[in-house]
């Protein structure tokens, strides 16, 4: 074997440019964060050939010294740590010294620089292998302007690796989009090829922010996010999250930005994906621009060479923030109050009076001054309560017949008055048994009923499990089912979880099993396909811990069974009741499945199928 010896220090950096530079994207990133390091309020960045022949990049910044000029582009020379201390607690985007050095090392670098307390500016240049490096005078503004050509010309086996000039340009566009939506009050520019691409002005305001954001990521996805602000545990989170029904089938739109830094977090974004679990259709992907901000000390940036991971000091305690925050914000996913009816005006096909008199078919719903009347509306709500099993969980459980429910147990007329109406509006009639058509202020409204009864029972399935107030009913004649001696097993080692259910199951031999109680709520439920469903998904799990952990997609399960099915005749009493429940339900406007439970026509889009106004 040959001697250990001491590499070469231009190899060094070269097989150090493996790390930081892959590609001409690598090398805007970190030239771009230097700037920013430098507190440059203006970039702009000329490409040409995607990257490959030519990126220059000009800053504001404080410049840089002629006397540092050469520790510029050494390796290990910065001016962004001195000890220890800085390095567990950097604030700065570069903190390692090697970006210059790599970059100058794999390319034609030049590097022109003038701070305020020069008259004019110096540059250096450096040409790949080539030791010979110039330093001159130049004519230079306060700022610095980096010059890299020709990138890998003297590493073909690298160069070699490089895709197509668009397919490359594309990456450079993605860093220049994730640098934009991170530093809000940054000029920033981007030519290619002498066309301009990108001109982001500074955003302060937070409309300035919403335009920049819809300049970046679209104006569908500004038009159809919640914003988010919260603050905790000394951590402030804020940021723009999709609607669920402004999901993707990959995750193209996902930024995580900590401490102003883009990263790729899996802490962050597994928690954000479990927030949307129970509104986001199947393998769906949200949409989200999020910014975390927390003491620097709790966060290790220092894992990645090209510090695009983080650590976090306690990923739990991070987790359960971002999990809680986000979560919270989606519960709001449920129709919002509208504005009062527009003027005749504003309604050019019916007039005050002719609303009123469409609406007369819904007038049982009013509150009256008879005492009968009022008797009748509540004898009609209890039956729809009974009937379509929208019941609230304060009902005591008894093994004798349940007590006719107190006029506060049920959903009571919603007061209104002949100029507001609900978000939802009021049902006019019920298409094919499936679909449920209301009218509201803005036009037509069209309701799943499957689907919103669905998210309605699985909400109060969750509210009764965390408050262990799941009421449950005895059964007058008890279930016997057969199943397998696999199933019958699985079904008797989970008795604690059945109880927290709300079920009592009993193993009565090697191959079945008798169902005693169930949750009230599912009395009218195929009882036996409930149960076999619920064996199948515990049995998809490995251990009673994951069974636990997956309990939201049990009573999913369980919600999915109580729900309203198809061709299934309601009333409007019945179908208004839905939609009042609809408007008081957290996330009721997906069901648990994630597919939207209504949608609304307005008056506009109507018009525009029957071509009117043209």
């Amino acid at each position: 074997m040959q001697r250990i010896q001491l590499l070469d220090a231009q190899l060094a950096n070269q097989i150090a440019a493996g790390e930081v530079v892959e590609r001409p994207a690598s090398v805007v990133k970190e030239l771009i964060e230097n700037s920013l390091d430098a507190a440059a309020r203006k970039i702009e960045i000329d490409i040409e050939k995607g990257g490959t022949q030519r990126i220059s990049i000009r800053d504001d910044g404080y410049g840089i010294d002629q006397k540092d000029l050469l520790l510029a582009i050494s390796r290990h020379a910065t001016s962004k740590i001195q000890n220890l201390t800085d390095l567990e607690q950097v604030a700065s985007f570069g903190f390692r010294g090697e970006a210059l050095a790599s970059i100058s090392s794999i390319s034609r670098f030049r590097l022109a620089s003038r701070n305020e307390t020069q008259p004019h500016g110096w540059q250096i240049e450096v040409n790949g292998r080539e030791p010979e490096i110039s330093n001159s005078p130049v004519s230079h503004p306060i700022g610095t302007t980096i010059e890299v050509c020709d990138i890998f010309y003297n590493t073909p086996a690298r160069r070699k690796f490089l895709k197509t000039e668009q397919t490359e340009f594309n990456h450079i566009q993605e860093i220049i989009r994730r640098i934009g939506l991170s530093v809000f009050n940054l000029n920033l520019h981007l030519k290619h090829n002498q066309r301009q691409i990108y001109k982001l002005s500074p955003a302060v305001s937070l409309s300035d922010k919403e335009e920049r954001i819809a300049q970046i990521c679209g104006s569908q996805f500004i038009e159809q996010s919640l914003r988010l602000e919260s603050d905790a545990h000394d951590f402030h989170l804020w940021g723009w999250f999709g609607l669920p029904t402004f999901s993707r089938s990959q995750s193209d739109l996902q930024y995580i930005y900590v401490n102003g830094r883009m990263v790729r977090d899996k802490t962050i974004s597994y928690a954000v994906k479990q927030a949307y679990k129970d509104v986001m259709y199947q393998d769906r992907q949200p949409a989200y621009v999020l910014y975390l901000e927390l003491d620097p000390a709790l966060v290790d940036v220092n894992v990645h060479p090209a510090k695009q991971e983080v650590r976090f000091r306690d990923s739990r305690m991070i987790f359960d923030f971002v999990f809680h925050q986000v979560k919270k914000l989606l519960t709001q996913t449920k129709p919002v109050e509208t504005q009062h009816l527009a003027s005749p005006a504003q309604h050019p096909a019916k007039g005050m009076q002719n609303i009123a008199r469409e609406t007369q078919n819904i007038a049982s719903l009013r509150p009256t001054n008879n005492p009968q009347d009022t008797q009748k509306q509540m004898s009609l709500y209890q039956s729809l309560i009974s009937d379509a099993h929208i019941k609230n969980f304060d009902v005591k459980h008894s093994e004798q017949p349940q007590q006719k429910p107190k006029a506060r147990e049920v959903i009571t007329p919603i007061e209104i008055s002949d100029t507001k109406i609900p978000p939802l509006g009021f049902a006019l009639a019920q298409l094919q048994g499936i679909y449920i058509l209301a009218e509201n202020t803005q036009g037509l409204v069209l309701v799943d009923m499957h689907a919103a009864h669905e998210r309605i029972g699985y909400e109060k399935l969750k509210k009764a499990f965390d408050t262990r107030h799941m009421i449950t009913q005895n059964l007058l004649i008890p279930l016997s089912i057969r199943l397998s001696e696999k199933e019958a097993g699985i079904a008797e080692q989970q008795q604690n979880l059945w109880t927290q259910l709300g079920f009592e199951i009993e193993r009565i031999s090697p191959e079945s099993i008798v169902v005693r109680s169930l949750p009230a709520l599912l009395k009218d439920s195929d009882i036996e396909k409930l149960v076999r469903d619920l064996i199948s998904d515990i049995q998809t799990y490995d251990n009673t811990q994951r069974v636990i952990e997956h309990i939201h997609e049990l009573l999913s399960t369980m919600a999915c069974h109580q729900a309203i099915r198809a061709n299934r005749k309601l009333t409007l009493l019945e179908m208004n009741a839905l939609l009042r429940e609809m408007e008081n339900t957290d996330c009721s406007n997906q069901c648990n499945h994630g597919r939207p439970t209504w949608v609304q026509l307005s008056l506009q889009e109507l018009d525009k199928l029957f071509l009117r106004g043209r």
